[in-house]
């Protein structure tokens, strides 16, 4: 009798970096992969954690097959996978092995498996018959190529191994110059990974269950993840998706794909689309016709499912066990911990006769069996009510300057929140607030833009845009969420001394670090945004642009602590520094006293020493040579630069006991904002 065929295996890696969404290309790839009949997994995370798992895996295998009790190896990979990653013996003495008759047997293959491991005899039986690596930001070099050369101890054959995505597309180059390894460059179509298939990749629906295979948690989650459209018309210089999309394409087909993942993932709340220009496609009624059918009109309610019913469903048709697994036991330790008193403690009775209180130790059949016994508990607190509201986000902006009101109109039929309408450079201002208005005019209220700097404009451009957001939600009645978007170069270009694609530490013709830091400062404090409301905007950026240019040159720790550098320069402040140390000497590091400072040298310094002031303030380095500086004044004023940070922070200093006695009485405007801890 012929033995069936062993599946083949495809990896796929996104790496460890932090990210709002899910790799979109690796979950088509997933589709793909699964309809050819290939075994597929997903990982993301520490990839030396991903090869002992697999290790552990297969020496359950081992030992359950050796083992000569009704000991089952499963309930134990907890603590093989603490051995084979530490190595401690005392993890070894727990498993009791000496009890058993075969007690040799199993430690031998338990250290065979661990110097399997710390002898890097993996490395020599790859077990990958693919790997595709996703890549996303340039800046994220370090980490992707880290990723790229570990992958190559995984896959059976480099021929095999795949780097795509935005980075691979944009630098395949220096890639390969790096690595060996030849990205794929743009999307997926037919015959884009296996030669002759017709399988158009790109244009697959996408698989969800890979996400529940991680435990890295997308922000950007319970949502449908789309194109409408494919590329651009504009070839922005800033702009990766001239590269990445070069052929406009104007009209995906949306309906069906969401209809099947109803059918296997059950529904999802909002509808991502990451359309670069949807404005531009002349099928634009008819993608807003489709967003509607689609359960997206304007007005949209969305009733949670029973989402661990779909999970066990799922896992018991086999779907992706991996993944199920994982999200089964998630939701039923997730609704352990939202429950109490007699029901907690019947889920407790379950969870322990069915070893599914951990994770590591649950299997597929136990969280089945558990199921038939949860689900009438569950049920119980299951109560969709009237449900949420969806909403529709072209997540990647919408172009200002092809705003019409007939287009307006049709976005108004859907559940759009927030609107963005891109608002990248000052000189499209005109543009930008014609379709605000426009937009208004048709019922829209809530909007939101990203605003890039640092590319060729001028630190006054950004607060312009900011104060044009602001002073339009006051006008008009809405909401605007701006998001400033630092610049990074997408490749490094000829006048660079080196590389910044790789890094971000890249500085815009205009800018200089200490402006950098600055805004990145203030937008630390306020989460990246800037929503409405004047006075907060002013408190953030400046009422004037006198005021801004203040919060430019400002200390980083006077703006990240500042209502308590404010504060130092109060009566109330001497007062509490009398009762600390019996003087006010600390409160001369208010901002009060550095503003005085800072103009004391900017009237007393011929234009020459200012200037070499300024430069060391604006490079954001203060490791300078006793020798440069010998004015007073000066030394007096770098010193506010060089050290506050660590003595706010640091336990004993003056200034830390000065914040904690501030923090006791923090200003009425610092309540007011929320700001705990005054930054």
């Amino acid at each position: 009798m012929a033995r069936p065929r062993k599946k083949k295996k495809a990896l796929l890696i996104e790496p460890n970096y932090s990210n709002k969404f899910p790799p979109v290309g690796l979950m088509k790839i997933a589709t793909y992969f699964k309809m050819i009949g290939w075994e597929v997994i997903f990982y993301k995370g520490d990839l030396k954690m991903f090869v002992i798992e697999r290790i552990v895996d297969r020496l359950v295998e081992d030992l359950n097959s050796a083992e000569t009790t009704e000991r089952n190896w499963h309930f134990h990979k907890d603590v093989l996978t603490n051995y084979i990653k530490t190595r401690k013996n005392k993890e070894l003495e727990s498993l009791k092995l000496e009890e058993s008759e075969v007690g040799i047997l199993l430690s031998g293959l338990i250290n065979d498996a661990k110097d399997y491991y710390w002898k890097n005899t993996w490395k020599q039986n790859p077990e990958w018959d693919f790997v595709g690596i996703t890549t996303l930001f340039t800046f994220y070099w370090k980490i992707t190529i880290e990723t790229i050369e570990f992958a190559k101890f995984l896959v059976k054959d480099q021929a095999n191994l795949m780097v795509g995505g935005v980075l691979a597309s944009i630098q395949p180059k220096e890639i390969e110059a790096a690595t060996g390894i030849k990205p794929h460059t743009g999307i997926l179509g037919p015959g884009g990974i296996h030669k002759g298939n017709k399988i158009n990749i790109d244009e697959l629906e996408l698989d969800y269950s890979i996400l529940d295979e991680i435990d890295y948690q997308y922000p950007m989650a319970n949502a449908y993840y789309s194109y409408t459209t494919r590329g651009c018309i504009r070839k922005c210089p800033f702009c990766a998706v001239p590269t990445l999309e070069p052929i406009y394409q104007s009209y995906i087909p949306l309906k069906e794909r969401i209809e099947r993942i109803d059918s296997i993932y059950g529904p999802q709340k909002d509808l991502l689309l990451m359309d670069n220009n949807v404005l531009a496609s002349e099928k634009f009624p008819q993608i807003i016709e489709e967003i509607v059918a689609s359960g997206f009109g304007r007005g949209a309610i969305y009733k949670e499912p029973n989402r661990l019913e779909i999970a066990v469903r799922n896992l018991a048709n086999g779907v992706n066990d991996r993944a199920y697994i994982k999200k089964t036991w998630r939701l039923i330790d997730e609704f352990y911990s939202s429950i109490k008193g007699d029901d907690s403690f019947q889920l407790f009775k379950i969870r322990d006769k069915y070893h599914i209180d951990k994770l590591i130790t649950s299997t597929k059949e136990k969280l089945i069996e558990a199921y038939e016994e949860i689900a009438p508990l569950y049920a119980k607190y299951h109560r969709p009510g009237v449900g949420k509201r969806r909403y529709v986000d072209f997540n990647q902006g919408v172009d200002a300057r092809l705003f019409t009101p007939e287009k307006v109109e049709l976005l108004s039929r859907i559940a759009i929140r927030p609107l963005r309408i891109a608002f990248d450079n000052i000189k499209t201002e005109a543009k930008y607030t014609e379709a605000l208005r426009m937009s208004v005019a048709h019922g829209l209220k809530d909007f939101s833009n990203y605003l890039l700097y640092n590319f060729d404009d001028h630190p006054d451009d950004l607060y312009n845009r900011l104060k044009i957001n602001v002073d339009l939600s006051d006008e008009l009645g809405v909401s605007i969420y701006s998001f400033p978007m630092k610049y990074h170069p997408i490749r490094k270009t000829d006048d660079m001394e080196e590389d910044y694609s790789h890094n971000r530490d890249y500085i815009g013709k205009h800018w200089n670090r200490k402006y950098i830091r600055a805004i990145q400062a203030v937008l630390n404090s306020t989460k990246g945004k800037i929503g409405r409301g004047k006075s907060f905007f002013e408190k953030a950026f400046g009422q004037d642009i006198n005021a801004y240019h203040k919060l430019l040159e400002m200390p980083e720790t006077m703006i990240i602590y500042r209502f308590f550098f404010e504060w130092l320069g109060s009566d109330a402040a001497r007062e509490a520094a009398h009762k600390l140390f019996n003087n006010e000497d600390i409160c001369r590091s208010s901002t009060k006293d550095w503003w005085l400072a800072y103009n004391t040298c900017k009237e007393t310094l011929d234009g020459n020493r200012w200037e070499a002031v300024l430069e060391v303030i604006h490079k954001n380095e203060f490791e300078y040579s006793s020798q440069q500086f010998t004015e007073p004044q000066v030394l007096q004023l770098l010193a506010y630069y060089e050290n506050l940070r660590e003595a706010v922070i640091k336990e004993g200093t003056p200034l830390y006991l000065m914040k904690q006695e501030y923090d006791l009485h923090p200003t009425l405007e610092a309540k007011r904002h929320g700001k705990k801890n005054n930054k």
